[in-house]
């Protein structure tokens, strides 16, 4: 009996040795599981990460091209003139005599037929849920709606200073939301989970509502009405996207003109307003800071408090002093000794770099020296100068007041009476801001959090800094704060805490890259300041899908998106790749080609641990290189009936090309008049040194003109920089006409490439 009692027990053992061996084997399979998906994930956020940076390094590059255009060009007469200063300011917006009429919007006609949501001012709560309501089943807002509620918003925003002072005393709680970027299911599902805004329950939405998304239109309405609604409890913060000049690029201007046709120059440029005047940060108890972006080592929250937010029309560019005549003429003769030597056009052949215009923060060479030296737009200060600064000081002092006071406070200040010779004198003198306040506004809208120490130029993203650990204590340090929010990176939760959970990013637009890539979130604080974050998925489709197949259907999005760069340039890569082919064999190692391709795409991504997924399997760890770009081709080329070379340049160019053709119309109507081709081109052929007369111009527009109905359609551009790509003699530059050299003689026009 004691014999087999003892079996038994031996038996056990055996039994629970064997049970804990395999769940000992179970555990380390499922964590290298879930490590090899964690690596995916990582190596797939990259991706979109790298080629989302490389475009704004793009716009960065293209803005400071026609900066440099416009600060070498010398207009030869007025309408030249006129075109410079609404191409890339404020003045954009020409008024002609359809804005005029659709510039008072008490006079646009609501007809009967209308049966979107109807606004009344002052407005009720329930006109801004009757809007969220209208908006999620798919209605639009009329035009004459949207103009009276942006004029609304402006007359509340010119009374609200810089920073926002927020308290928890009077709610209870405060609820932060990051970018939108035009994701209205985002917003609609904040509002569902935690709750309308109410005297209650207060808001800070910390910018980037527009661009990317496809309703960012109806994003904005959303926020104004409830700011109107409740002004004391509902509070925004201007982005680095609430920008003229980036929603060139990023979708919103061409959202607006879509949605409306008649009145979208006007609304545009109301918007503009609008934008100029929202607040740059907010403070909650004095404790926590809010803002877009992030600081630097010069961040000065007094002097942010202080500036004419009003006068930052754009981030991309600071406007300079105005020139007088003689000066612009002394400067006319410099250019044209120095033109050869001007920089080509980076969209242009044969070139791969741009001078970045002195202005921007990214060009910054001398980044072992603090960034806190300051470079002024010009010299020291004359007698007029400082009156006149100081008498800008006291009038700001006395609108404050004033706005303290109860008063009346109009968007439009009147100058005070002046001299003639005084008012002469300042023509030549600074309008715009100074570069120290420009830059401490680029500053909070641009910059980035780093692990390391110290704070250095944002070059990845070309404006605004990377700020470390040391910076946020410095400035957490002189203005009593305990830590700072920000937005402007997308994250995978949702949010991430940095700098010894002194910095919080929070980012509210879900599934930002695809579907599944990424969680959204807000932040909620009470009177304790501790954060609350609350994490969600917008997308109802996430839900139903597992871990791995969340993963696996981002990273096929972001290998695409990838496969899409690399084809974009097979030319630079096989010309790349010919120079670790010494023996011309057509073969080359696969480190060679890691490295080769990170040459010439700079994205700073882990080629070799990508290269199963781009590289079929090769003998003797060599890759025949034409053969991989040519099944490169052939992936895109079963999407597109266009021949490969063609295909490869218009991949590359086309979002430059759309940009810079609704830089070109200027006036946002959706076409290239002649008068504006003709300013352009005058423009381009100042810098080029190239002698053209205004009847070649005209010719070269008729030609474009393809359907002969006297403008310029981006159908029409693209086909035209199509055809002129076409007719390039591949591989071989010198068969241009008077080709001697290519930065001198213009072989292809920046029209066309």
């Amino acid at each position: 009996m004691g014999s087999g009692t003892s079996t038994q027990h031996h038996f056990a053992f055996q039994n629970a040795e064997r049970a804990f061996k395999a769940a000992a084997l179970i555990q380390r399979w499922y964590r290298r599981y879930v490590a090899r998906l964690e690596m995916r994930r990582r190596c797939t956020w990259s991706i979109f990460q790298s080629i989302e940076y490389a475009g704004q390094q793009d716009q960065v590059k293209l803005h400071d091209f026609f900066s440099y255009l416009m600060d070498h060009f010398i207009p030869s007469s007025h309408n030249d003139r006129d075109f410079l200063t609404r191409i890339f300011t404020e003045d954009r917006f020409a008024q002609d005599s359809e804005m005029e009429k659709c510039s008072d919007y008490e006079s646009i006609e609501v007809p009967d037929s209308y049966t979107g949501p109807r606004l009344s001012f002052p407005l009720l709560p329930d006109h801004a849920t009757a809007l969220i309501e209208a908006f999620r089943l798919k209605q639009q807002l009329h035009a004459r709606y949207v103009l009276n509620l942006l004029y609304e918003t402006k007359k509340h925003l010119v009374q609200l200073p810089n920073i926002n002072r927020v308290s928890t005393c009077y709610s209870e709680e405060i609820t932060v939301c990051g970018d939108l970027h035009g994701q209205l299911d985002d917003l609609i599902f904040i509002f569902y989970k935690n709750g309308l805004p109410s005297p209650e329950r207060s808001y800070v939405f910390n910018g980037d509502f527009v661009d990317r998304g496809k309703d960012s239109v109806e994003i904005l309405m959303i926020l104004f009405a409830f700011m109107l609604v409740y002004p004391k409890e509902f509070h925004l913060n201007r982005g680095n996207h609430e920008d003229h000049m980036v929603n060139l690029r990023y979708g919103f201007t061409k959202e607006v003109m879509n949605k409306y046709k008649i009145h979208g120059k006007e609304i545009l440029r109301t918007l503009q307003d609008v934008f100029c005047w929202l607040p740059l940060a907010t403070l909650i108890d004095e404790k926590v800071l809010i803002l877009h972006g992030g600081v630097s080592d010069i961040t000065d929250l007094e002097l942010l408090d202080k500036i004419e937010r009003s006068k930052i029309v754009s981030t991309m560019r600071c406007k300079t002093r105005q020139k007088s005549e003689k000066q612009m003429e002394e400067k006319r003769k410099a250019n044209q000794k120095s033109s050869a030597q001007g920089p080509i056009p980076w969209f242009l052949p044969e070139s791969r770099s741009l001078p970045s215009s002195p202005l921007r923060l990214g060009s910054y060479k001398a980044q072992k020296t603090s960034r806190s030296s300051s470079i002024p737009c010009g010299g020291s200060l004359d007698g007029r100068e400082l009156s006149r600064q100081v008498r800008s000081s006291v009038e700001l002092e006395l609108e404050r007041c004033r706005q303290q006071a109860g008063l009346l406070v109009t968007g439009e200040k009147e100058e005070p009476s002046r001299s003639a010779s005084e008012a002469d004198s300042e023509a030549g003198e600074l309008r715009k801001p100074t570069q120290e306040e420009w830059r401490q506004v680029v500053d909070i809208l641009w910059s980035d959090p780093m692990a390391q120490e110290g704070c250095k130029a944002n070059t990845i993203r070309g404006g605004g800094c990377f700020f470390g650990p040391d910076v946020t204590q410095q400035l957490l340090q002189k203005y009593n704060l305990q830590f700072l929010i920000r937005s402007h990176e997308c994250k995978p939760e949702g949010y991430e805490f940095c700098h010894n959970r002194k910095v919080l990013t929070i980012f509210s637009a879900s599934n930002y890259y695809e579907v599944g890539s990424n969680r959204g979130a807000y932040v909620k604080l009470g009177p304790a300041l501790t954060p609350h974050i609350v994490q969600y998925q917008a997308n109802k489709v996430t839900h139903t899908l597992t871990m791995r197949q969340r993963i696996s259907r981002v990273e096929e999005s972001a290998l695409r998106a990838l496969r899409e760069k690399l084809f974009a340039h097979s030319s630079d890569l096989l010309s790349e790749f010919k120079k670790h082919d010494a023996d011309k064999v057509g073969l080359i190692t696969l480190s060679d080609w890691a490295a080769a391709v990170e040459s010439v795409l700079h994205l700073g991504l882990p080629w070799r641990m990508l290269r199963p997924q781009l590289v079929n399997s090769s003998a003797d760890n060599m890759l025949e290189y034409k053969s991989w770009l040519k099944n490169l081709a052939k992936e895109q080329l079963s999407h597109e009936n266009v021949q490969s070379s063609l295909l490869e340049t218009l991949y590359r160019n086309r979002s430059n090309l759309e940009t810079i053709f609704r830089i070109i119309d200027s006036d946002h109507s959706g076409f290239i008049s002649l008068d504006e081709f003709r300013q352009t081109w005058k423009l381009f052929s100042s810098h080029m040194n190239i002698d053209i007369t205004d009847d070649c111009i005209c010719d070269l527009a008729r030609s474009i003109d393809f359907n002969k109905d006297g403008h310029i359609d981006i159908n029409e551009f693209l086909e035209a920089f199509r055809l002129v790509e076409k007719s390039w003699p591949e591989g071989d530059s010198s068969e241009c006409p008077q080709a001697t050299n290519a930065k001198d003689s213009g072989c292809s026009s920046p029209g066309a490439r």
